[in-house]
């Protein structure tokens, strides 16, 4: 017969044991519904889309902000998170960083600041819990 404080140690024992198998497995993404492609006007694309470019701006060494001209495509694939493959095509405009809310910006019309790129985001979201992560980034000149 198990006593009270070894019924305790028991089920400590296997907790740590769950956690342990579920860290060593922790690693390992299951893809519950491969790569397939959603419209570009989708909320949660959009939402991707300007977390990247918030994201984007925060790294770029570039002094001015760049904003997105056109979204190309997006494709979503499901793990324990929405996993969004969005291609853009991206172009500097005339405000300089840091931007303030009252300042509107526009594409740079001055041909010694035109600049396009055109940008590959993945982005990991649980959009229900407004959580954005950036998970890979790629960008070359158009």
């Amino acid at each position: 017969m198990i006593r009270p404080g070894q019924l305790s140690l028991l089920l400590l024992a296997l907790s740590l044991a769950l956690v342990a198998s579920a860290e060593h497995t922790g690693n390992e993404v299951k893809v519950l519904r491969m790569l397939k492609p959603v419209n570009t006007t989708n909320a949660n694309v959009r939402q991707s889309v300007w977390f990247a470019m918030q994201e984007y701006n925060r790294e770029s060494e570039d002094k001015y902000i760049f904003l997105v001209a056109k979204i190309l495509q997006a494709q979503l694939q499901i793990t324990n998170r929405l996993e969004y493959d969005i291609d853009v095509e991206i172009a500097r405009s005339n405000c300089q960083k840091p931007v303030s809310e009252d300042e509107s910006c526009v594409f740079a019309e001055d041909p010694n600041l035109e600049k396009k790129l055109v940008c590959n985001f993945w982005v990991g979201t649980l959009p229900w819990n407004g959580e954005f992560t950036l998970l890979k980034k790629h960008c070359r000149d158009e």
